[in-house]
Order: structure tokens, then sequence, then C-alpha cells
């Protein structure tokens, strides 16, 4: 299919709300799934642990071969049957080795696309910007995402007990979204830019300085503590408050996301990216001492309205330090990177670490301890302020 580039911007927002519509299922759901076939909390966390694993290391070698080829629907539709596949064997075969196998399917589907989606559109905008055409900022289009989450939370939530269905019930809800995301990907063009020849046989790091790990490291550990919230918030709402709003919860929390992602650019000609990262590690602190002393749903619902700060002003601000700080043409790759060492390999740590402290002391103690990987995430910030935030 033959596209306009005038379009283009359009058909990725588009393709990006499609997808993290399926997000709107697998994220709040995916612990409900494994808690409904039978496993513990700590055997979630290690699984869930393995799910964010696999999504470190399997799309940064994708996304450096995305950038060779210079060609990204492959991928995304590889992507895509990857998840249909492992949700259907998670609900078919029940044994943990299978479990496992879906898990990495999963995880595989789910993380791949996002730095080549993000990436495409980083390239739409500097081509915008370079031929004086009107564009919207990198965080409009995530705002589109946010879109595609809220619209399905939301309508999962007035299914009744639709978090008590059978496991292949959410399953195949989140199946049938990869479908209807699978056509927006058809409708995409190749973005037809390659990387070098003489770069494509090796993942080449050289560009990697440290200003770049620090700053991720800084990411890392405001990560660390969230993961404690995506990994355990929604069996936190069930078992702990007896509350069964997991979609309502979820969608008030992307909803509030939207205009502070929307209005990042703004807050970005003020203060560098990273000062921004840091006011979202300031915001995880106080969320997560919210849930563990106030164990109510007036103490979760304003845990929720913080995610404004905590994610809506986050990532914005990071993909942006990514992206200043990654040469063009190795871009999928620096996104690649963000996404397993600064929100992955916390995921892993998180969801392993969350499982054994939910067991032996309960989700209040949980959210009280993982509180101080923010409050090191602020010092590390804070130690290496004046140079952060020359970056901008």
């Amino acid at each position: 299919m033959i596209v306009k580039k005038g379009n283009l911007g359009l058909q990725l927002g588009i393709c990006y709300s499609l997808f993290f519509a399926i997000y709107g299922i697998t994220s709040p759901y995916l612990p409900v799934i494994l808690r409904g076939i039978g496993y513990s909390h700590s055997a979630i966390g290690a699984l869930l642990a393995t799910y964010e694993l696999v999504g470190i290391g399997g799309p940064i070698y994708l996304a450096r071969i995305a950038d060779a080829s210079g060609r990204s629907k492959p991928y995304l539709w590889g992507a895509g049957l990857s998840v249909i596949a492992g949700l259907a064997l998670l609900v078919t075969l029940k044994w943990p080795v299978f479990t496992f196998l879906s898990l990495s399917l999963i995880s595989l589907g789910l993380k791949t696309p996002i730095p080549i989606l993000d990436a495409s559109i980083l390239k739409t905008i500097e081509i915008n910007v370079a031929q004086g055409r009107k564009t919207h900022k990198y965080g409009a289009f995530r705002a589109l995402g946010s879109a595609g989450f809220v619209l399905v939370t939301l309508s999962v939530q007035l299914l009744p007990g639709f978090d008590q269905s059978p496991p292949w019930v959410i399953a195949g809800s989140a199946a049938a979204l990869v479908l209807v995301y699978l056509l927006g990907v058809q409708s995409l063009p190749e973005p037809g830019s390659r990387v070098p020849s003489r770069n494509t046989k090796s993942l080449n790091l050289s560009w990697v300085d440290r200003d770049f790990v620090v700053g991720l490291g800084v990411m890392a550990l405001g990560r660390l503590a969230m993961s404690s919230v995506n990994s355990f918030f929604s069996l936190y709402l069930v078992e702990e408050l007896s509350w069964h709003a997991i979609g309502a919860m979820n969608a008030l929390s992307a909803t509030v996301e939207i205009p502070t992602m929307m209005l990042s650019w703004w807050f970005m000609k003020k203060r560098s990216p990273m000062a921004i990262v840091a006011l979202a590690s300031a915001a995880i602190v106080a969320r997560l001492l919210v849930y563990a002393l106030v164990p109510t749903k007036l103490g979760v619902i304003t845990g929720q309205l913080l995610h404004s700060l905590c994610y809506g002003m986050f990532l914005p601000a990071a993909v942006a330090f990514i992206n200043l700080k990654t040469p063009p043409v190795y871009r999928t790759t620096g996104m690649a990177l963000f996404l397993g060492f600064g929100l992955g390999l916390p995921a892993v740590l998180g969801s392993a670490l969350g499982g054994i402290v939910v067991e032996a002391l309960g989700y209040r103690w949980l959210f009280a301890s993982f509180s101080i990987f923010a409050v090191l995430s602020l010092v590390l910030y804070g130690t290496h302020e004046k140079k952060l935030n020359t970056i901008r």
C-alpha cells in the first residue's frame, strides 16, 4: 500500500493507540490470569520476572535488525502473532514449563513493537520539522496510546465480573485486540531508512557514554519502585481491599497521564528532561506511601491520580533524554536499550522480589519498602544533577 507522507503521523498515532489497547487487558489482568490458573504470589512474581526478562534481550536484538534492514512491518506482524500464540498456550497447557514458554512469547510480542514505533514516531517528527511542516510532539502520540488503553480498561470494567472470568476469556479478549492492531500495522508504510552496512553485523554501543548510563540508572531505580504497582496493584485491589475495580482504577491512572503527556513539551522548555524524571521519582515515593499508609478506596484513588506525574510526566522526558543522547542512525537501538534496561530489568527484579515480599509481609509492606528505590533514584540524580541538566 502506497501511503502519502502527510498521513504517516496519523497512521502511526492510530497504530500506537491500537497497540496500547492490548495493554489495557494484558497489563492489569495478566497477574489475574496467573492467579486464576492457580499460582501463588511468589510464583506469580517469578513468572512476571521471567516475562520482563525476555522483554529485555529480544527487543534489543530485533530492534537492531530492524534498524539495519529499514523494514519494521515484518517484526510488528511477528510480534502480534507471538502474543496470540502465547495467550493460547497460556490458557490451554497449564504446566509451569508451558507457562514459562507462553509468557516468553507474550513478552517478546508486546515489548518488540515499542522501540520500533517510538523510533518511527521520532523520525517522522524530525522529518516534518526539517521540512517546515506542522507536527505534534511525542507526548501527543503517546497520549493516543493512553487513550486506547483507557478505552479498553473502561470497557472491560463495565462487563460484570470480568476480573473473575475464566483465564481463557481474558486471554481471548486480548487476542482479539491483537488482531485489530495488526490491521493497523498493515496500513503502515516502511520507513526505508537503513543503518550503514558496516554497522549491521554487530551491536555497536560505542556511542553510549557515562551520562547515558547514569541517566538510565536514575530512570531504572524509579521504575524499580514502580514495579510493585505494575505487578501487584490489581491483586492488591482484589485481595487486600476486596474492591473489584481493576479496570476502573487502571483507566483512571491512564486518563490522568494524558494531559501531562500532551503538555510535556512545555515543561521541558523550562526544565531539563532529567529534572522531570526526578520529579516523577519524587511522585513515586508519595504514591507508594499512600498505598502503604492509607489502604482505602480513597487512598487508591489518590495514588492513581499521582500517575500523571509518575508516568505521564516521566515517559516523554525519558524518551527525550534517550533521543538527545542517541545518534539518529541508532535510534531504534537506543529506544530498545531504554525499554530493556530502563524499564525491563527493573521490572524483572521488582516482580521477583515483590512476590516474595507480598507472600512474607503483605501488600502494604511491599509498597512501603519499594519506595526506597525511588528515594535512591533521587539520590543518584542529585549527585549528577549539574551534568544531567545540561542535556536538553
